[in-house]
């Protein structure tokens, strides 16, 4: 039997853990039934099953049940937000988003989208070449009026953590809606919807050992957004279609226990990342992490080996070891990191960087294996090693 590589791409997506797997099983078979129904004891399960799901998820993140949205992941929470925002502005002139530079494709895309058409302007906001943000630009920025201001919580490249309750006072101050892209680090780090100033949070099940198409939306008390689905009226008007109720089971699953995990799991996992730091640099001669690494998510290791293609390096190892290029994309197609450019890198480093993702399962064994793996194949383009 051939054996799998080992998994390093948890920035990527996550496996399910299998204590999330066993309740969601129980809702695709068991009790399946539709928590819309109200006329029979199926559908008030269901509903029951749905309620403590946004409990669980409100109790990771400080927010009110009641402010959950349930949505297939971030991508569409995140569509919801500043498509909702362009399409119920009243005021004259163009609504204008001021967005981070180094934003998923799901924000910049979007953005982008609404100012082709014409709708929107935006502003976008720089970082330096640790990918760090310069809060006094944040801060003038809003001062001059925005109508809505996104800000990841943590990178899903180079894996920054950004310092949201900053950046949440600064918005709040200026009464400025703040949308918070959170799939990378809700489960990962602290996160206070309540206090932090935050409007809008997205979140994504398949970053945090729960199922791929289940996500949620976080939307402050007061704030109302337009529908772009209609038909039922569900989930408070905003996102219309039958409840995923197995896949929402599972992401209050996995958020009830990163609640009581997290904090112990990620300790362990910031020590893995570091000793396949060590061992990396070692071994490989003018080897570059990137990033701010006195700030960064625990399982993040971005990495740079200069002049080596990081197509080169894949490929030689992708039947030992998954890593990756970058962020996984929708089109699949490689292209040079929007992040890395984004941070003036120069073309070697950016050309030569590998994102690798360490998580809840991985071990120190495959940790040791990975150092070995890599410095393996590294060692047949010299003279980067020893």
């Amino acid at each position: 039997m051939t054996h799998k590589p080992i998994y390093l791409d948890y920035h990527s997506t996550t496996p399910v853990d299998p204590r999330v797997a066993e309740p969601m099983l129980h809702y695709l078979t068991h009790d399946f039934g539709n928590p819309n129904s109200i006329d029979h004891i199926y559908g008030d399960i269901a509903e029951k099953a749905v309620i403590d799901a946004r409990r669980h998820i409100a109790g990771l993140i400080n927010a009110k049940p009641r402010e959950i949205i349930f949505t297939s992941g971030a991508t569409e929470s995140i569509n919801l937000v500043i498509q909702g925002v362009v399409n119920s502005y009243k005021t004259s002139g163009l609504p204008t988003i001021a967005v981070t530079s180094v934003e998923h494709k799901a924000v910049l895309d979007t953005c982008e989208a609404m100012a082709k058409k014409g709708l929107a302007e935006i502003i976008y906001l720089d970082v330096n070449g640790k990918g760090q943000l310069d809060l006094g630009e944040i801060d003038r920025i809003c001062a001059d009026g925005v109508s809505l201001l996104c800000v990841m919580a943590a990178n899903n490249e180079i894996g920054n953590i950004y310092p949201i309750e900053k950046i949440g006072q600064i918005a709040r101050k200026y009464n400025v809606p703040f949308l918070c892209d959170a799939s990378q680090g809700v489960g990962k780090i602290p996160i206070d919807f309540q206090n932090w100033g935050i409007t809008y949070l997205a979140i994504s099940g398949h970053k945090l050992y729960a199922p791929k198409g289940i996500g949620a939306l976080v939307v402050k008390i007061g704030y109302d957004l337009p529908p772009m689905i209609f038909g039922g009226g569900h989930e408070r008007g905003v996102r219309s279609g039958t409840l995923n109720v197995p896949g929402i089971v599972g992401l209050g699953e996995a958020c009830r226990l990163r609640l009581l995990e997290m904090k112990e799991d990620e300790t362990r996992i910031a020590g893995l990342r570091d000793r396949l730091q060590e061992l990396l640099k070692e071994q490989i001669r003018g080897l570059v992490v990137n990033g701010d690494t006195s700030n960064r998510l625990a399982g993040n290791l971005h990495i740079s080996i200069p002049d080596v293609p990081n197509s080169a390096i894949v490929s030689r190892i992708r039947h030992r070891l998954a890593i990756s290029r970058g962020a996984a994309c929708s089109s699949g197609v490689p292209a040079p990191s929007h992040v890395l450019v984004a941070m003036g890198l120069p073309d070697n480093i950016i050309e030569g960087s590998l994102r690798i993702g360490v998580g809840k399962f991985t071990t120190d064994r495959e940790i040791e294996e990975a150092g070995e793996i890599i410095t393996h194949f590294i060692g047949e383009i010299p003279p980067y090693c020893k």
